[in-house]
């Protein structure tokens, strides 16, 4: 965790800049090294997405020469989205932290604790998923529990308590952008934690309004992931930094 609040400080940055590459593989490689190069001056993390690797011939070993370019100082979330039983989670941490050396995940609660546990080693961030930015025709998230609230609480509650237990560990929420009063009220149920937000710019995400519903009183705890709008600009450090000014 200290190593994305010193990496916010030295920028003053929320940005968090999403690698999610599609083309061919020799042309992926060299546009990864050059979105890296370009946006690494305004980027508090990158967060490349597993998919995008696994499913090319040799993407794992693209995905570790991806982490590696990125510069020290800056975090890598590893956007998997793991959620499994307590045992498979921990060989998916051993994957994530050993094998590629990530800073941090994105987990699903569904299982329970169980499946957020195992990634919560010391000085790491795991981001267990809430309320995302897709709009489903069936979804689980906004369903209404007995008790009040819904699911999407009931998930954020989880990860608020585990954050408040484990205490060398750094436990998040991914909420998305495409809903701002659900994101507002994430923030006033878990006033502390940070929230990664995807879902700004193609998927209609306002930035304006997430700062406004989602910043903690300190102006922090937010990263605010782009990936396809910094992907596909022509010039990715320019796109960064417009993203990064409007923080």
């Amino acid at each position: 965790m200290q190593k994305l609040l010193d990496r916010v400080q030295a920028i003053d940055s929320l940005l968090c800049v999403g690698l999610d590459p599609v083309g061919d593989d020799a042309a992926v490689a060299q546009r990864l090294r050059e979105v890296i190069a370009q946006t690494a001056p305004y980027a508090a993390a990158f967060k490349p997405n597993l998919a995008f690797f696994l499913s090319r011939t040799d993407g794992v070993e693209l995905l570790k020469s991806t982490i590696s370019a990125v510069p020290d100082d800056i975090p890598v979330i590893l956007d998997g989205k793991f959620g499994d039983i307590a045992n498979t989670a921990d060989h998916y941490a051993r994957f994530a932290y050993d094998v590629l050396g990530a800073d941090g995940v994105t987990v699903n609660p569904y299982l329970g604790d169980d499946a957020i546990r195992p990634f919560a080693r010391p000085g790491k961030l795991v981001f267990s998923l809430a309320k995302t930015s897709n709009q489903p025709a069936h979804g689980l998230q906004d369903a209404a529990l007995a008790h009040g609230g819904t699911v999407a609480d009931c998930a954020a509650a989880i990860a608020r308590r585990l954050d408040e237990e484990i205490a060398d560990s750094t436990i998040g929420l991914v909420v998305g952008a495409t809903d701002p009063a659900a994101l507002a009220r994430l923030r006033a149920a878990c006033p502390r934690q940070w929230f990664l937000v995807p879902g700004i710019g193609a998927q209609g995400g306002d930035l304006a309004a997430v700062l406004a519903a989602g910043r903690r009183t300190d102006g922090r705890g937010l990263l605010i992931n782009a990936s396809r709008s910094i992907w596909e600009a022509a010039d990715a450090g320019a796109a960064a930094r417009v993203f990064q000014a409007q923080r």
